[in-house]
């Protein structure tokens, strides 16, 4: 049989949670095991194989999975490529070859698509959709069950437990490949370039390598935490006499019995009510600072993911922001990792890791910040390599001046400079220096960059931190309007960009601006990024903001996870261009440093598990190259080596 093309999905069983531990993890429990397997072969009719009953996948299917001159397709590709590795033996971190798989989800991500194959069939209104009633089945045949006396005290389902639940099953498991093959043909005109897929499959091998983790530290930092919560509880017990000092309600009622009034103990309230109150206040205040800190959560989430081989996989989502195409964390979520800025870093570590409480006790005062300062060390190199960790320097700064033509800032960048003191330069029109004169103000010119580049004005300062920084209410909007004056291209290029989306979605005519094509096709906004990747947005319309202005709204996955009618305008447009650009930057490096064993990446970060005889150099002189399509955009990065990840 000559197959070009095989459409999957599975049904499993794992005893482990796959939503905390990763398909990766999920696959390696003992009782792993594939239950229905169903598939299509070159777009035919669907067939199940009932795998829980003894039936078996034809040797064609099989050998097909190690050809690479056969695309396998499903919705989330790595959760079946994960397993069917599993399912033919593949040893502990072998897995079969992404190169000639396809991703379903990824597609349907590209246009601005919700990422649930459930979410895509609604919103795409296809004839046959997702059988609603699979959550119910999976709970009852995927996951251990709780013994009673009515299923005689068995701990898992089998399908002669209900056979007519299991043809219901079987029913599920086919139609999901129906569907899969209905959102390809409806996204058939749209197809996904070579180059994504490129992107897609580097995506793959690095999940596939994972990053070590030094298991032994993780162990310990979670015994290190419960002893510390045990003893901050006991202090706050001690000193308040509450029954349940955690308790929120508890703890603002005896507050205010102490002359204390607060609406809310939120992180950012506490940390305001400690600079002014008065002891005993103070000091419950404090305990109740360090019992909030959640740093023993990210120790508890490596531990559930973590392989036999002591690295963590599956941790990055391909095109999971499907705006900008950028990636997000799953799992451990290294996107949103605790800073690190303790000068002896590696003693505080070694200590941990040995379980020597009473020295972190004498040493350290704030045993749960020094516990969420160490994360990061958790992730360590193995067979004796080092980590190279090396990122892009005011990567979005940059590509923000290159595509507004805003040449100062290019030249700031060009020569070397600091961008932040030139801003404020421009903005207080005098000489500032980093460690010299007016150096006050650099702080504002970075508040400034940092939050107006997207036409943020006072709100956005605020959300930047502008006011604990020691900033008054009442400068902020003169610093806006300060920086707006100083970088007027900027504030063009919005206005630009806003102009040409609406001309295109109420003309239905390409647009152009600044080296950006705008266009409108099948109900559908399309935005060409510099690199030739679009950016899509579903069913634009010009309808009315807030404030009675015109506006773009488009439909698109809300912060609620809803599928909705979203407002956006010039700069809310321009922020997806600049960050889809620098995600294209930081592919376009991945792709240069492709045989340098990436093992993870943040933001706009690389982190390498190198070979002793790497250089830093080497790796930041790579990754600073200009992409081909980006000619006179400046790229700087910087980095540095390191026995465990940390912030340099």
């Amino acid at each position: 049989m000559n197959l070009k093309s095989i459409a999957w999905d599975l049904e499993t069983y794992s005893s482990v949670d796959l939503a905390k531990c990763g398909v990766y993890r999920y696959c390696e429990s003992e009782d792993f095991e594939i239950l229905l397997a169903a598939y299509s072969i070159d777009g035919g009719a669907v067939q199940v194989t009932d795998l829980a009953c003894g039936e078996k996948l034809p040797e064609e299917i099989l050998d097909a999975l190690e050809d690479e001159t056969v695309e396998k397709w499903s919705y989330n590709s790595q959760f079946e490529r994960i397993c069917l590795s599993r399912f033919l033996g593949y040893p502990a971190g072998n897995y079969l070859a992404p190169a000639s798989w396809r991703c379903s989800m990824v597609w349907a991500s590209t246009l601005g698509l919700p990422r649930s194959l459930e979410s895509v069939g609604a919103v795409l209104g296809l004839e046959k959709q997702k059988l609603t009633e699979g959550k119910d089945l999976i709970r009852y045949f995927c996951v251990p069950c709780r013994p009673t006396k009515a299923n005689g005290g068995r701990m898992r389902n089998l399908p002669e437990h209900a056979p007519e639940k299991w043809e219901r099953f079987k029913a599920y498991n086919l139609r999901d490949v129906e569907t899969e093959m209905q959102i390809q043909e409806r996204l058939s005109r749209f197809p996904v370039p070579a180059s994504i897929w490129e992107e897609y499959h580097l995506d793959q091998e690095i999940n596939d390598r994972g990053i070590g983790v030094d298991m032994e530290l993780v162990r310990q930092a979670i015994a290190v935490d419960a002893r510390s919560r045990e003893r901050l509880t006991a202090a706050m017990r001690e000193l308040t006499e509450l029954e349940n000092p955690n308790s929120v309600q508890q703890m603002k009622q005896w507050l205010a019995d102490h002359g204390l009034e607060t609406d809310t103990l939120g992180k950012k309230a506490v940390a305001e009510l400690v600079k002014t109150a008065m002891e005993p206040l103070r000091e419950v205040l404090s305990l109740r600072q360090q019992l909030a800190k959640s740093s023993v959560k990210k120790y508890t989430a490596m531990e559930n993911a973590v392989c036999a081989d002591s690295r963590a996989h599956g941790m990055f989502q391909f095109y999971g922001a499907n705006r900008t195409g950028r990636f997000s964390g799953r799992l451990i979520q290294l996107q949103n990792l605790y800073k690190n800025t303790m000068p002896d870093l590696a003693q505080a570590r070694a200590l941990v890791r040995s379980g020597n409480y009473e020295a972190l006790s004498m040493l350290y005062e704030d045993i749960p910040d020094t516990l969420s300062q160490l994360i990061r060390t958790a992730f360590v190199p193995q067979d004796g390599r080092k980590l190279i960790v090396a990122d892009f320097s005011a990567i979005e700064a940059r590509v923000l001046a290159w595509l507004a033509g805003e040449k100062w800032v290019l030249e700031v960048f060009e020569k070397g400079g600091d961008i932040y003191c030139e801003t404020a330069a421009r903005m207080f029109h005098c000489r500032v220096e980093k460690h010299g004169e007016n150096a006050e103000l650099r702080q504002k010119g970075k508040q400034a960059t940092l939050s107006c580049g997207y036409g943020g004005s006072v709100g956005a300062l605020k959300a930047m931190g502008a006011l604990e920084a020691g900033m008054t209410e009442e400068e902020l909007q003169p610093l806006v309007d300060s920086w707006r004056e100083a970088n007027p291209n900027i504030v063009r290029f919005w206005w630009d960009v806003d102009r040409a989306v609406k001309d295109c979605i109420r003309q239905r005519v390409p647009t152009e601006t600044h080296g950006l094509r705008f266009d409108y096709r099948s109900a559908m906004l399309f935005i060409t990024l510099p690199s030739g990747r679009k950016l899509a947005y579903v069913k634009p319309r010009i309808g009315e903001n807030q404030f009675g202005g015109e506006s773009v709204t488009y439909m698109g996955v809300s912060g609620t996870k809803k599928w909705e009618r979203l407002e956006s305008y010039g700069p809310k447009f321009v922020e997806n261009i600049v960050q889809g650009t620098a995600r294209d930057i930081l592919c376009y490096a991945m792709q240069t440093l492709k045989n340098c064993s990436i093992v993870a990446h943040v933001h706009d970060e690389i982190i390498i598990e190198a070979d002793r005889r790497m250089s830093v150099e080497a790796v930041c002189e790579q990754m600073g190259r200009t992409p081909p399509w980006a000619k006179g955009l400046k790229l700087r990065a910087d980095g540095y080596e390191c026995e465990f990840y940390q912030k340099d």
